[in-house]
């Protein structure tokens, strides 16, 4: 053991001799309350906490060399109680390093004690448990393509003659990753012809397969062949919830954590890609998070600062019908976050609500694919539904080219030739019967597309009340 660790060490059993009981502190302050003590992070968790198990963020101007030195201080600490006979506790479990700096395991009481007066953490936060955000399931084989399909593509509400037509451009999603943070998927699924993988799976122990069909089911409505937005996406599962729909915040963070390092790898590969060849296949990632639970400040900033470093994210609102500013990841505020809607363009009587909604997405009676079979399908409701249509959607439109020229024709010249076909289309439209022109697009139709094909996610955020159309 090093000089600094044993001084710290020292340090600490001293202060914690004289210490009174340490505070605790709500959601909305990471202020140390007194004589530079970390908070403990505190709040009315749902779906109730996990015994013994914490959260520790450092603060974001920690070196590698006092990180290091911080974990040996902790594995140091932690033996001393395993000697003491202490073994409620298993330790360490999660390394974060990506977005944010910190760990995850199962500690004594003790042993936070001493981590929250270490000057280098800015905040503890029990570890609590999270769930997916469905309804109770409904199986069916019916054929055909869901009603939130149709709704993404068009405007107006749905019509009889309108709701099971789902209008889209056959590139939808192609050079897409879509990360589904769930359940994991059914890879195998016909469905998903070959376009489904396995990123990663996060639990200790756990298996690389969905036993719930919940991440199978979104990730159909993001790009299954028959059920899917963007057909073309290829899906990646990161497993952080287990076969009943639930998981430790922790595991969480660090499925988020992954998702966003893959992210930006795949995004350097591009730009070295394009820098040598002049083009590449790669067109953007996109994550899918149908899942909840009380505000975690360890979230919602892996997640802000996933969004900030590329990786566009939607997230469920979440189903219990209160303000979704009281739930994480819902509350993060550089996500989508999506609440659902029913077929008549009203708000699911389950939904969550509130400033923190940024838009409303199909989530009633959604059909996609299953776990069970090659061929499994099922129809569920919930946030859990409509975010996958906005992650979708986000996919599909990072997809699409930069002009309706293609990538080859300068923008210059593309710009101009849209210009002028745009005006020509004007006067021609004019000029025809109003019998005959009422059933021809605006001229706006063909006006040059932005520059850029890579979308930034303020852009999915400008209506808060809106409902998810295209």
């Amino acid at each position: 053991m090093s000089q600094f660790t044993l001084a710290l060490l020292a340090a600490s059993l001293a202060s914690s001799a004289l210490a009174t009981p340490l505070s605790t502190t709500p959601y909305t302050s990471h202020q140390r309350p007194y004589l530079g003590v970390a908070p403990l992070v505190e709040v009315e968790h749902v779906h109730g906490t996990i015994n013994n198990s914490y959260i520790v963020v450092l603060k974001d101007d920690v070196s590698p060399s006092l990180m290091q030195n911080h974990l040996n201080f902790l594995h140091s600490v932690h033996q001393s109680d395993s000697l003491l006979g202490d073994n409620v506790a298993s330790g360490l479990r999660h390394v974060y390093d990506t977005h944010i700096k910190g760990y995850a395991g199962q500690f004594t009481d003790g042993v936070v004690d001493q981590l929250r007066r270490m000057p280098e953490v800015e905040f503890v936060e029990r570890d609590q448990v999270v769930h997916t955000t469905d309804i109770d399931p409904e199986f069916n084989t019916q054929k055909g393509a869901p009603w939130g399909l149709a709704r993404v593509s068009h405007r107006g509400k749905l019509t009889f003659s309108t709701f099971t037509s789902y209008i889209y451009d056959s590139i939808a999603g192609e050079g897409v990753d879509v990360y589904i943070i769930d359940t994991g998927i059914n890879v195998d699924h016909v469905e998903f012809e070959g376009r489904a993988s396995w990123g990663k799976t996060i639990p200790v122990g756990d298996d690389d397969v969905d036993g719930n069909g919940h991440g199978s089911h979104c990730a159909g409505t993001i790009g299954s062949r028959k059920y899917g937005i963007a057909k073309n996406a290829h899906l990646i599962a990161v497993k952080v919830l287990g076969a009943n729909g639930s998981g430790s915040m922790s595991d969480v963070v660090a499925g988020v954590a992954w998702a966003s390092q893959q992210a930006q790898l795949k995004a350097a590969a591009a730009r070295a890609e394009v820098a040598a060849t002049g083009k590449t296949s790669h067109k953007g990632s996109v994550a899918n998070m149908s899942l909840g639970g009380s505000k975690s400040p360890s979230l919602d900033t892996v997640v802000d600062r996933s969004v900030t470093a590329g990786l566009h994210f939607a997230v469920a609102a979440g189903n219990d019908n209160k303000d979704a500013c009281d739930y994480s990841p819902a509350a993060s505020k550089n996500s989508i976050t999506v609440a659902a809607s029913t077929l008549a363009d009203e708000r699911a009587y389950f939904s969550n609500f509130g400033s923190c909604v940024d838009v409303f997405a199909p989530g009633l009676n959604i059909l996609s694919t299953y776990t069970g079979s090659r061929t499994a399908i099922a129809t569920l409701s919930g946030t859990s539904m409509a975010s996958p249509h906005v992650a979708g959607l986000t996919a599909y439109l990072l997809s699409l080219p930069s002009t309706a020229f293609g990538p080859s024709l300068p923008y210059s010249e593309a710009f101009m030739v849209a210009e002028t076909y745009t005006a020509f289309y004007a006067i021609v439209r004019a000029a025809l019967p109003r019998w005959m022109s009422q059933y021809l697009p605006s001229s706006d139709f063909f006006a040059p597309m932005p520059r850029d094909p890579l979308i930034d996610p303020s852009q999915f955020q400008e209506d808060p009340q809106s409902t998810c159309d295209s």
